[in-house]
């Protein structure tokens, strides 16, 4: 297969020192400091436990935001919430690769589990460079002598090359986690063994991304049709010469997306009969619902799609045997406007079809109105998960591949 690669079931890590590298990246409130939500670290809970129970000394290497954001903070509420949620005292230092988490990796017993300090805090950590460079930072260097295996779980972070992330495997024998092989193995059951008919909802105010993806499963025949919602579906209206207001156009030219109306313009013109756009539109008028047809959308705020969009929308979703989302419809935190983001999830969660949620906030949004379950896959990252669907290679993951051969056990 191309997407191959060893995981946790190829080696035996009993009374081995293991470098996991995980993704438990959490929304911090600003004002308390606390971490709001905790899925990611439920999430990445099963690849440690299974490794401690496995009787492994368990390193784990993680990040939280990047410098310069009021979230870019320690890891030690981190290990607080992990030893909650595995029912085991996860330990933490405050240190990377220093003299203090080397002893403290050294004097690790079968089956304990070590949070080292957010990578990030390493200035070398945020360079994305070639992954052989990555393998001689001081990080890479410092770990490796004194570990056995290394095991990257952060399937969110994959599409970066930072030292954490594709170094270690240039070094140590290396496999992907369990949250990494679920990820890797559902997504590409979609783009390898597409099911017909096959429809993508994009929406979210990320234009790049999804043009690019619509771009890509457009023109190598994976999908049938695209729904768009969200900022998307703005900029594939302006595409298609309809008038969406000054307010706006302007926010599409403040983002910065004005160019991704040329291309959207391209994209609808090669594959007009493919590319769905809304028929209608809710506008917020006084702080209120308001829906137009799309021909006559006045000067406000497009706030959401609109009824008989929903509708038409809703009915292809169901008929699909095949479906991703990816980004909300709409401003669905906004009283009066989630009409089009839940009515599209309810859609997804009762269609018979195999369904993918790209992360992030429509996630959230699954979570909150509570379809999740009807859900088949919903990825832990966002960006990765996008970058694989549009065609990219994810560094990470390509460097588990590279070196599978090296490091499989006869």
């Amino acid at each position: 297969m191309s997407h191959q690669f060893l995981t946790l079931d190829n080696f035996d890590v009993e009374s081995k020192t293991v470098l996991v590298r995980v993704d438990i990246n959490s929304p911090v409130d600003p004002k308390t400091g606390l971490i709001l939500d905790e899925t990611r670290i439920q999430l990445h809970a099963e690849t440690i436990s299974e490794l401690s129970k496995s009787g492994a000394k368990t390193v784990v290497l993680a990040h939280q935001s990047r410098p310069g954001k009021n979230d870019f903070t320690t890891l030690e509420q981190h290990a607080q919430s992990l030893s909650k949620i595995l029912n085991h005292d996860v330990a933490y230092v405050d240190d990377i690769f220093g003299r203090a988490a080397r002893e403290d990796i050294s004097n690790m017993k079968n089956g304990d589990i070590l949070l080292l300090e957010n990578v990030r805090f390493y200035s070398e950590e945020v360079l994305n460079r070639e992954p052989e460079l990555q393998a001689e930072t001081h990080m890479v260097q410092k770990l490796s002598p004194i570990a056995d295996y290394f095991i990257n779980d952060a399937f969110a972070a994959a599409h970066r090359s930072q030292p954490s992330l594709v170094g270690f495997a240039f070094i140590l024998p290396s496999c992907a986690g369990r949250v990494m092989e679920k990820e890797l193995k559902s997504l590409h059951s979609v783009l390898d063994n597409v099911k017909k008919p096959c429809v993508y909802v994009l929406g979210g105010i990320k234009i790049d991304d999804s043009i690019m993806v619509a771009e890509n499963v457009l023109k190598n025949g994976s999908a049938d049709y695209i729904l768009t919602t969200g900022l998307v579906a703005n900029i594939f209206l302006l595409a298609s010469d309809i008038k969406i207001g000054k307010i706006n156009k302007e926010f599409i030219v403040n983002k910065g997306y004005k160019e991704w109306i040329k291309k959207a313009k391209k994209l609808k013109k090669e594959f007009r009969d493919q590319i769905k756009i809304p028929i209608d539109v809710a506008v917020c008028i006084d702080d209120k619902r308001v829906e137009f047809p799309t021909k006559k959308i006045p000067n406000y705020s497009i706030y959401d799609i609109g009824t008989e969009t929903i509708t038409e929308y809703a009915k292809m979703i169901r008929e699909a045997n095949t479906i991703f989302a990816n980004g909300p419809a709409g401003v669905f935190e906004k009283e009066g406007f989630g009409m089009g983001t839940e009515d599209v999830l309810n859609a997804i969660a009762s269609s018979n079809g195999f369904s993918i949620v790209g992360g992030g906030h429509l996630a959230a949004a699954a979570g909150q109105i509570g379809v999740s379950s009807g859900i088949n896959h919903i990825s832990s990252g966002g960006g990765a998960c996008i970058s694989l669907l549009a065609g990219e290679k994810l560094p990470a993951v390509e460097v588990l591949k590279e070196v599978s051969s090296k490091h499989l056990i006869p």
